[in-house]
C-alpha cells in the first residue's frame, strides 16, 4: 500500500514564487482594523499619495469613512493642520472625484476636514510632511578659509570642487556647534 499523499492544510494558502507587493502580504491582517474605521478598500490608505497626488497627500491624511444609514453617500474624514485646511476646502470636489475613481463608483458624497496640530492627539503621533529648512549660508570667514585651503591646487576643476567641499564642511561644522 503506498504512503498517503502529503497535502497542505486547507486554511494555509501556498505563496507564489517570486516577489509580492508588501500591501498584498499584510492586506488580510489589516482588513479588520481598516473596516472598523470604515475603509472597505485598503487601497485608499495604502496608495493615498497616488490617488490624490503628492501635494494633497502631504497636506492631509484619510482618517475615517462614515456611511449613511441607507448605505450610500459616505463621508470621508480627512485630518490636516489648521493652515492647510482652507486650501483643502477649495479642493474638496477634486479630492472626492479622485477617491470615487479609486472605488469605481460614487462611494463618497461628502468630505469633512478636521484640523489638528502638526502632531495630532487622536491618531497617536500624526506627522505631516514639512519642507526641510534651507541649508545655512557660509559666513565670509568660511568662504575665505575654503579659498585658502584650495589655493595650492593648480587644476581649476579640482580646485573648485575642493573649495566647494571645504565650504560645505566648514559651514556644516560651524552650524552644528551653534545648535
Amino acid at each position: 500500500m503506498p504512503p498517503p499523499a502529503r497535502t497542505m492544510p486547507v486554511t494555509q494558502k501556498r505563496r507564489k514564487r517570486g516577489f509580492e507587493a508588501a500591501s498584498k502580504l499584510v492586506a488580510g491582517q489589516l482588513r479588520q482594523p481598516f473596516e472598523k474605521r470604515g475603509f472597505s478598500e485598503t487601497k485608499l490608505l495604502t496608495h493615498w499619495a497616488e490617488i490624490v497626488g503628492e501635494e494633497t497627500a502631504a497636506a492631509a491624511i484619510p482618517v475615517k469613512i462614515r456611511y449613511a444609514r441607507g448605505g450610500f453617500g459616505a463621508t470621508l474624514v480627512l485630518l490636516t493642520t489648521g493652515g492647510r485646511a482652507p486650501m483643502l476646502e477649495m479642493q474638496k470636489d477634486a479630492i472626492r472625484g479622485k477617491v470615487n475613481a479609486c472605488y469605481g463608483y460614487n462611494a463618497v458624497s461628502k468630505i469633512q476636514i478636521t484640523q489638528t496640530a502638526p502632531v495630532g492627539f487622536a491618531e497617536g503621533h500624526v506627522r505631516f510632511e514639512v519642507k526641510p529648512e534651507a541649508p545655512p549660508r557660509p559666513t565670509p570667514e568660511i568662504l575665505n578659509a575654503a579659498r585658502v585651503a584650495a589655493d595650492p591646487i593648480k587644476d581649476s576643476t579640482l580646485k573648485d570642487a575642493l573649495e566647494r567641499l571645504a565650504r560645505n564642511v566648514l559651514t556644516k561644522n560651524s552650524h552644528s556647534r551653534r545648535s
